[in-house]
C-alpha cells in the first residue's frame, strides 16, 4: 500500500490521472468503473466531478484503504475478468496500472466490453517498461537494469498492444495518447531504482558490484542535480 499511494502522490501522477478523466468524456451523474483502483486515487478525483463511481481492485487492503479514502463511492473486491457489475450498466471504464500484472488481457477487455453500455467510453493506460530512460554515464549497463525492472512484471510491455487490444474487441474511435512525466528529484525514484538493481542482480544479468556502482552513480547525479528520468504513460481509449 505504500508504493501505491507513492506512486498515486508523486508529481504528475494528478495529471495523468486528470488526462485519463478526460478521455473517457463523462458528464456529472454518469456512471463509472475503476478497475484496479488500488488506494482509490481515481475514484475520489471521479467522485468529486460528479461522477458515481465504482471501484474494484483485486487486493482487499487495497479496497480497505479506498473505502476510508472515497466512503461515498462503492468498492467491490474482486478481478478484473469477473466484474460483479451488470451487462452494459456502465458509462464508462477505467484501468491504469492494471495490464501489465496480467499474464493474459483478453478476458479483462472482454469484460470491459460486457459492462460498458453502448456508446460509452473504455480508457486503458500503464508504462511501457521498455520505453523508460534514465540517463546515465554507463547507458548499456542501464538499459540492463531497466531489464531487471521489467523481470518484476508479468507483461512489462503490455502497454504496447493496448491499441490492437481495443480494436480486436470491436470497439471504436480508439485513440492513443502519450502522457510523458519527467522526473530530476532522484529521491522520488530512488526505491524504484534499488529495486530495479536487486531485480537484475536477481536474474544474473549484472554483478551486486555493478548494482552498486549503478546506484552510486544515480544517487550522485541526484546530488548535482543531474538526475533525469523521463517516464510514458501510454492512455489508450475507444468507444462501445
Amino acid at each position: 500500500m505504500s508504493f501505491l499511494e507513492r506512486i498515486e502522490e508523486r508529481p504528475g501522477a494528478a495529471e495523468l490521472r486528470a488526462e485519463s478523466h478526460r478521455l473517457l468524456d463523462l458528464t456529472s451523474g454518469a456512471t463509472c468503473v475503476d478497475v484496479g483502483c488500488g488506494a482509490g486515487h481515481a475514484v475520489a478525483d471521479l467522485t468529486a466531478a460528479g461522477l458515481k463511481v465504482t471501484g474494484v481492485d483485486a487486493d482487499p487492503e487495497a479496497i480497505d484503504a479506498a473505502r476510508i479514502r472515497v466512503p461515498e463511492a462503492m468498492f467491490h473486491v474482486a478481478h478484473s475478468d469477473d466484474l460483479p457489475l451488470e451487462d452494459a450498466s456502465v458509462d464508462g471504464y477505467r484501468a491504469v496500472r492494471l495490464l501489465h500484472l496480467l499474464e493474459d488481457p483478453v478476458p479483462t477487455v472482454t469484460e470491459a466490453w460486457r459492462v460498458i453500455r453502448p456508446g460509452g467510453h473504455v480508457v486503458l493506460g500503464g508504462q511501457d517498461y521498455g520505453f523508460l530512460l534514465i540517463d546515465s554515464s554507463d547507458q548499456d549497463l542501464t538499459d540492463v537494469v531497466l531489464l531487471g525492472l521489467e523481470s518484476r512484471s508479468v507483461s512489462p510491455r503490455a502497454a504496447r498492444s493496448l491499441r490492437d487490444l481495443l480494436l480486436d474487441a470491436g470497439f471504436d474511435e480508439v485513440e492513443v495518447v502519450v502522457h510523458t512525466e519527467v522526473v530530476t528529484d532522484h529521491g522520488l525514484l530512488a526505491g524504484q531504482l534499488e529495486s530495479a538493481a536487486a531485480a537484475a542482480v536477481e536474474k544474473a544479468l549484472i554483478t551486486q558490484e555493478d548494482a552498486d556502482g549503478w546506484l552510486a552513480e544515480q544517487a550522485d547525479r541526484g546530488r548535482r542535480d543531474r538526475f533525469l528520468a523521463i517516464l510514458p504513460t501510454l492512455l489508450v481509449t475507444g468507444r462501445r
